[in-house]
């Protein structure tokens, strides 16, 4: 009975053909003279035969249907017999199948942790704006997870208006500090769903280093030219003072005293425009840090206690508040120059304002929501106006009558070199600028 299955379709179904044959002309033999014990038993073996058969196809077409079924489903360990006839043609599927499979899920292994490595933002929203998929570093450039491109805010919208290819930039403020994200928004259409890809990376700090670039490169070109037309003019100036005779006679003697007081004030001026271009110098010329792992906390003491005698004439009240004991890669000599810096216009800025209750200086060291370490210097003084904040970094820009504008600007592009930045924060009260370190 089982060789049977050996048979193909079309075989069995002659077969049944020929047994109903056989069972209509035994019926009508009995009908027309009767029928004999052999006929009979004959009759009851074709019966047996035909249920045999059609038990048996019933039996493989389940049975391909489950095989078949349990491929689509994913299922490989249903197997169709080996006397089955499509037996092979199964198993080159099945392998086939598997093969496929396995290779789809090594991409998408692949992929999972290439996402979780790259530093690059990546997400993926479907067109109402549902984060389908993200990476790690979404969270840490943004300052927090994502599940809706609305929780991105002006962000949101524009990932949310954007129907074709978009790159372009745009601020995004992470707590206190302020960034600058390149963005760029791919539209795809995956089986009739849309699907938008978003990666976002911070510019913010090869923006200053191209600022810090530029200034430098104009600060080079400013200082050779003036630096030339200086020294002569110094020079003569010198000579001049040095050629005219005690004995020389004007019509009026207030002339020749005011030939002399020209004089000395170009040498003078002269002189302190050298000076001045000196110090201009340092931003073009400033030398790489050399970076070992330091305390702040120690370096912080040591600063107040250098402004102690100005702080107690000025009557200005110091507190330092210590919150991490991180140790930080930084060049103690440079950093020590801004914060000697950001200390002294703290200083400048209470005594050149309004009398306060109780001018105070608030150090601080702690670290943001970044995990990044920060020093901070806060001043109970008038503050920034609106319209100079926008200035302040720029070299050479100053509200002071003796300022020469490079104190912040140089401080700022020491911070940066540090791989960090130099910010100014917006208080209720006073100036607040924070050293953050990379």
């Amino acid at each position: 009975m089982h060789n049977l299955k050996r048979y193909p379709r079309w075989v069995l179904t002659l077969q049944l053909g020929a047994l109903c044959m056989l069972v209509s002309g035994a019926t009508g033999h009995y009908l027309q003279g009767g029928l004999s014990a052999t006929w009979l038993l004959l009759l009851l073996l074709i019966v047996v035969c035909g249920g045999a058969v059609f038990t048996l196809f019933g039996q493989q077409q389940r049975q391909s249907t489950a095989v078949i079924r349990a491929l689509v489903n994913g299922d490989s360990t249903l197997r169709l017999g080996p006397s089955h006839p499509l037996h092979q043609e199964y198993d080159e599927i099945r392998h086939t199948l598997q093969a496929a499979r396995f290779k789809a899920e090594q991409q998408a292994q692949f992929f999972q942790a290439l996402l979780l490595h790259i530093e690059l933002a990546v997400l993926v929203c479907d067109s109402d704006g549902k984060v389908i998929e993200s990476n790690p570093a979404v969270a840490r450039l943004l300052g927090k997870p994502v599940s809706s491109v609305q929780q991105l805010e002006h962000l949101g919208e524009l990932i949310q208006r954007c129907d074709t290819q978009l790159k372009t930039s745009a601020p995004w403020q992470r707590g206190e500090q302020q960034d600058t994200l390149s963005v760029q928004i791919s539209v795809a259409q995956i089986q009739g769903q849309i699907r938008k890809v978003i990666t976002l990376t911070s510019i913010h700090n090869a923006l200053i280093n191209k600022e810090q670039q530029a200034y430098k490169r104009l600060t080079r070109v400013l200082t050779h030219e003036v630096a030339n037309s200086i020294t002569p003019l110094s020079s003569i100036a010198q000579s001049c003072r040095g050629l005219l005779p005690d004995t020389l006679c004007f019509d009026d003697e207030d002339d020749k005293d005011d030939l002399i007081l020209a004089l000395n004030t170009l040498a003078a001026r002269t002189e302190h425009l050298g000076e001045f271009i000196t110090r201009f110098r340092a931003l073009s010329s400033l030398p790489r840090p050399s970076l070992k792992p330091t305390d702040l906390a120690p370096l912080l003491e040591r600063l107040l206690a250098l402004h102690k005698n100005q702080l107690d004439e000025a009557g200005i009240r110091s507190e330092l508040t210590v919150s991490t004991k991180l140790l930080v890669m930084l060049d103690p000599g440079q950093v020590e120059q801004v914060l000697i810096n950001l200390l002294t216009n703290a200083i400048q800025a209470i005594e050149q304002a309004h009398p306060t209750l109780q001018p105070v200086i608030h150090l601080t060291l702690a670290q943001n929501d970044a995990q990044q370490v920060y020093v901070e210097v806060r001043d109970s003084g008038p503050g920034v106006e609106p319209h100079v904040v926008d200035m302040m970094f720029v070299p050479f820009f100053t509200t002071k009558q003796q300022g020469s504008g490079i104190g912040l600007s140089l401080s700022r592009q020491i911070m940066v070199s540090h791989g960090g930045d130099l910010i100014y924060l917006q208080k209720p009260q006073g100036a607040c600028f924070r050293c953050v370190f990379g």
